[in-house]
């Protein structure tokens, strides 16, 4: 028992007759520790009343381990469930480790000042010491709880993170994905983006470095892996292209695709497929820049089979051409089958070339595409010709 004692560090331990003093104090002990803490720690007086009760009955249940090492030192305190059993996960939730440890503080100054009143006379100095190795005790396996549950509350966050990634890829428009978002800290009501691309080597690391990008500009943020693809999900700030800028930069070789803007969370599935849809079809634009917007890879999207593409072009150019009027329509596509050259074209439009270059303002600013830019008119002839493909054939003759 001395060599016990020893290697425990304490010299001598209380006698019998005051350790079962303690353990008959230690409720009144709790009651006046947690009445302590309610005068000392301004942040213990607005905790819910549940929680406070927690805090009342582990700082009991801490006093009983207390007594039941001094009877055996050589053990380590069993604190998981002696101390922390009566409520762990809740108690480590709400309470940060910084708190908890002021909190053990307070218990330990507690006891210390009784000692006198608990132990049996002459065995004061033993009390107090005791109670001084085990708080020591306390702090480092508490220590070691908060340490685990982070490793364990990492695991559980990496896997909500991945099935709230996985709804978006699906396209799912669900409103409990904001509530499942929110569990990861996500806090942004306004509008995201996803962007997706190659993942990198060493994945890992890379999602660490995404966030950290993001996060560095004030963003939101929520990284997921699916197949080879990186999907990162943006929002919380007002320019969210800029951020998706100096994202992409954590992405692996490759083409990097911004997804249109959503309203909130609850419809990013929207972009996200638009997204993986430019993706797909981005291998057709090896120029684009990275990251390229979802909407600018629209005809290589059409060519893909992507139907929204499809409908988006109609929308956007065939139908505003055809809406305008003939004259604009003619101009329109005059100007493409002579290759953008507009002295031609005014020629077999018997017109001026002003006019030519006025009608072509006029469709620009109906369609966002220019007939004498080589990308806008590689848009506006695939749009015009997938629709005389679905049967408009006015848009060509």
């Amino acid at each position: 028992m001395a060599e016990q004692q020893r290697r425990s560090g304490l010299a001598a331990r209380p006698s019998a007759a005051t350790l079962r003093r303690l353990e008959r104090a230690s409720g009144a002990l709790a009651t006046q520790a947690v009445a302590r803490m309610d005068e000392e720690l301004a942040w213990f007086r607005t905790m819910p009343a549940a929680q406070r009760s927690w805090v009342m009955i582990v700082a009991q249940a801490g006093i009983a381990s207390l007594v039941e090492w001094c009877r055996d030192p050589g053990r380590p305190p069993r604190l998981t469930g002696e101390v922390f059993g009566a409520a762990p996960r809740e108690l480590v939730r709400a309470v940060p480790l910084k708190q908890t440890v002021d909190l053990i503080k307070v218990t330990v100054e507690t006891v210390e000042d009784r000692v006198d009143q608990v132990a049996e006379p002459g065995d004061g100095d033993q009390l107090r010491l005791a109670v001084i190795q085990y708080s020591r005790e306390v702090a480092f396996a508490t220590a070691h709880i908060y340490a685990s549950f982070a490793e364990n509350r990492g695991a559980w966050d990496a896997r909500l993170e991945a099935l709230v990634v996985d709804a978006l890829v699906r396209g799912d428009r669900s409103e409990e994905l904001p509530g499942r978002a929110a569990a990861l800290g996500w806090v942004a009501t306004g509008a995201v983006v996803v962007l997706v691309g190659a993942a990198p080597p060493g994945v890992d690391d890379q999602r660490a470095a995404v966030r950290r990008a993001a996060r560095s500009a004030g963003c939101d943020v929520l990284v997921g892996v699916h197949a080879d693809t990186l999907v990162v999900v943006l929002g919380g700030v007002p320019d969210l292209g800029q951020v998706a800028v100096r994202v992409s930069r954590e992405f692996g070789p490759g083409a990097v695709v911004l997804g249109p803007q959503a309203e909130s969370l609850a419809s990013a599935g929207e972009s996200a497929t638009a997204a993986l849809a430019g993706l797909h079809a981005a291998a057709a634009w090896p120029e684009a820049p990275r990251p390229v917007a979802a909407d600018d890879l629209l005809p290589e999207r059409a060519l893909d089979g992507d139907p929204v593409a499809r409908a988006a072009l109609s929308e956007r150019v065939s139908l505003p051409l055809q809406a305008a009027g003939g004259e604009v329509l003619e101009t329109v596509r005059v100007v493409l089958g002579n290759g953008g050259n507009l002295e031609a074209s005014a020629r077999a439009l018997f017109v001026h070339t002003n006019t030519v270059r006025y009608r072509l303002k006029r469709a620009a600013e109906l369609t966002g595409y220019s007939a004498t830019d080589a990308r806008g008119a590689w848009t506006l002839q695939l749009a015009l010709a997938l629709s005389g493909l679905d049967g408009d054939r006015s848009l060509w003759h």
